[in-house]
């Protein structure tokens, strides 16, 4: 895939891009498979359905290692991060798999995913965030099935990454906690636009790192599977990398 083939000015201005059929569908249905397994639920018995969410741990099975290692998908990071400027994934990372609930999920607040560990790694609410974006060179939504706008797709507010360089900028090095970015970046961006990530099994969001996003409940009929790794810098990312010119538009430059 060429990087022609990726709306970079879109990756810009909206702060996302979906990548069509990035990883083939019939790699989607054996990874579910798998998924359905471990959740301890009947795909054809919705009474086992008993819980809005259950989240699974880290997969590095070989299809997912195909699903997020297609020449597609290194093509369409080399295009928005900078070639050779993120670091290949051996597998997924967490998938929150959402079923049909009346119940609230209680995980739908919006917020941006920190980055990098405070003064105790073991406190996921100590991680951080910085202005170079530690550690995290994209957000990345894999459905694993189709989503529509009734299964719980992930909601983006367009254009908020470039609200929060402003917000880090004081913050040095350092950054700030998840927490703290959340409680400033979420009024910071109320009047940008809600988008939601639908689309079909095999598809990917590749998300600037600063997006400020939400879960929300699953109204439809079917479980929704979908993986959010990040995508880790190999290093500083390049100044002609999409994701640091965002960086800095959002700073005035």
């Amino acid at each position: 895939m060429p990087a022609t083939d990726i709306d970079i000015d879109a990756f810009a201005e909206d702060g996302f891009v979906r990548v069509d059929e990035a990883f083939p569908p019939r790699l989607a249905a054996r990874c579910r498979d798998i998924l359905w397994r471990d959740t301890g639920c009947d795909p054809d018995d919705p009474a086992t359905w008993t819980r809005p969410v259950v989240r699974l741990g880290d997969y590095a099975q070989e299809p997912f290692r195909e699903a997020v290692n297609t020449p597609r998908l290194h093509a369409a990071f080399d295009a928005v991060v900078g070639e050779g400027a993120w670091e290949p994934r051996g597998g997924l990372g967490t998938f929150p798999v959402r079923f049909p609930s009346d119940e609230p999920p209680g995980d739908d607040g919006w917020h941006i995913d920190a980055s990098f560990p405070g003064d105790d790694p073991s406190d996921f609410m100590a991680y951080r965030v910085n202005l170079a974006s530690k550690g995290r060179a994209l957000l990345m939504l894999f459905l694993f099935s189709d989503v529509g706008e009734d299964d719980a797709p992930t909601r983006v507010r367009a254009g908020s990454h470039l609200d929060v360089p402003p917000i880090l900028e004081p913050a040095g090095e350092d950054g700030l906690a998840f927490m703290e970015l959340a409680e400033r970046a979420v009024p910071a961006t109320e009047r940008r636009p809600v988008r939601l990530a639908t689309g079909q099994a095999g598809d990917v969001y590749l998300c600037h790192p600063f997006l400020v996003h939400a879960a929300q409940p699953h109204r439809g009929t079917r479980p929704r599977f979908m993986a959010q790794p990040p995508l880790v810098p190999s290093g500083p990312l390049p100044e002609s990398s999409p994701v640091r010119i965002a960086i800095e538009r959002g700073r005035g430059r």
